[in-house]
């Protein structure tokens, strides 16, 4: 009889305790509101593909053609005087051209996070704020002038292989 009563408190226990559990993982979750005013703030701006030569020498070697977005605070872009779009393909053009930070004949050495992160700190100083939150790589290939003259259906190197950001890009014309 003992046994039989300590089953039946045994069940009861048991059922109470996943009651309980089920209740507790059945809430809403907590919504952390900072996060949550901060991405309502953001706003994702696409670019447009821009054409960079690579000069060496005093002439055109090749091409990098890159297309970036960026997400950007909404009221912050608003305000700014340079629209955001010739701000992005003006800082392509400082860190590709004049900077050379693609060394193309060093691809291999090429690190992806600190190419981001140069962006983004280059137009948040133009800009005088933060105004870019993040940038996405959408594409980055090169074209030697030789692919350009040579052949007609151009393949190009593609430089940044893997990205996590560009799972939801459209797919490159030269790939």
């Amino acid at each position: 009889m003992i046994k039989l009563v300590l089953t039946g408190i045994w069940i009861c226990a048991i059922t109470l305790a996943s009651v309980y559990f089920s209740m507790q993982m059945a809430a809403a979750p907590r919504v952390d509101e900072e996060a949550a005013a901060r991405a309502a703030a953001l706003e994702l701006v696409k670019g447009s593909q821009a054409t960079i030569p690579v000069i060496s020498d005093g002439a055109v070697k090749g091409y990098f053609l890159a297309r970036l977005s960026y997400t950007a605070n909404k009221e912050l872009a608003a305000k700014q005087a340079v629209p955001m779009g010739e701000a992005i393909t003006d800082e392509l053009y400082t860190l590709l051209v004049g900077q050379r930070m693609i060394d193309v004949e060093k691809l291999d050495s090429f690190d992806v996070d600190t190419f981001r992160a140069t962006i983004k700190d280059g137009l948040n100083k133009r800009f005088g704020e933060a105004v870019i939150d993040q940038v996405i790589i959408e594409q980055i290939d090169y074209i030697a002038k030789v692919e350009v003259k040579t052949k007609p259906a151009r393949k190009g190197t593609n430089i940044v292989k893997n990205d996590a950001a560009a799972a939801t890009a459209t797919q490159s014309p030269t790939n």
